[in-house]
């Protein structure tokens, strides 16, 4: 599309129209990604407020647009990578938010990560060295002043800042241990989400439990029993069991709505239900 259409579009911004506005939000929204470059100079240099507010409106819908798109592809791809749908979920949070760079920081982590496991034998010395590397040296833990922060479920800040909430530092376990051949899968307790160290022989499928919000505290299956029974909640076999990437993401995404409606951010509520509404079928 030349570059003299979207000059021409966005000369519309301004009419007081809003029949006009509309048409050219459409056009615009239709055209997607593509017209962001221009948007967003047109949000730089004209000093017309109604131009501003404008552009910024198709700005953030184009964005969420291409986030729904791009989290329903997710959802459809056979084999799911659990960080490309966390990159989606903080660049909604985060427009600019380069995921390519945060990719690359866990790569590096999980080198790293790979040679603090490599003199170790039984499985139990194996999850207590990259317990003490993942959480002594490098300093990851939980976020227990600012718990319920959206923060804490975005890549960025968690990676920066070395906290998070338990599904976030959760994933970052699920993904290192990936890299590095641990068999750890991620478990939906109720309230607090964990991993299970997964067990090669018949019986229970897990052989231990890890707590990533408590530095890899290790926990027996009667240990979670004791946690739902102070909790008051029933137990049911999928809170001791493994689950998916996609019940992970779910969970994510109840994270962040929780998060926004405790600060009271109804936009950010609504956006994040239709995020949700992608998985209906799951």
């Amino acid at each position: 599309m030349s570059s003299e259409i979207f000059q021409s579009l966005i000369r519309l911004l301004d009419d007081p129209d809003e029949d006009v506005y509309a048409s050219v939000k459409d056009k615009l929204l239709e055209y997607g990604t593509s017209a962001l470059t221009h948007l967003e100079s047109a949000w730089e240099n004209n000093n017309h407020q109604l131009t501003q507010t404008r552009a910024e409106e198709i700005i953030h819908q184009i964005h969420l647009n291409d986030h729904l798109n791009k989290l329903n592809q997710w959802i459809k791809t056979p084999q799911k990578n659990l960080v490309d749908a966390w990159i989606i979920l903080t660049q909604h949070r985060f427009p600019n938010f380069d995921g390519t760079l945060y990719s690359e920081q866990l790569s590096l982590l999980a080198d790293e990560a790979k040679q603090s496991i490599e003199l170790t034998d039984s499985d139990f010395e194996k999850v207590a060295a990259f317990n003490h590397f993942l959480f002594n040296e490098k300093g990851f833990k939980g976020n227990t002043n600012n718990y319920h922060s959206p923060n804490n479920s975005c890549l960025n800040y968690v990676m920066d800042n070395r906290k998070g909430n338990p599904l976030s530092l959760s994933i970052i376990y699920l993904h290192l241990s990936k890299q590095i051949g641990l068999p750890v899968c991620g478990v939906n307790m109720p309230r607090h989400f964990i991993v299970g160290f997964e067990n090669d022989m018949f019986g229970d499928p897990i052989k231990f439990y890890i707590n990533p919000f408590s530095k890899g505290t290790i926990l027996s299956r009667q240990d979670l029993e004791h946690f739902l029974q102070k909790e008051k909640i029933k137990e049911e076999t999928k809170y001791f069991s493994p689950c998916g990437h996609v019940e992970i993401v779910k969970r994510m995404i109840n994270n962040l709505l929780y998060s926004y409606t405790f600060k009271g951010d109804q936009e950010k509520t609504n956006e994040l239900i239709k995020f949700l509404q992608l998985f209906k079928s799951y």
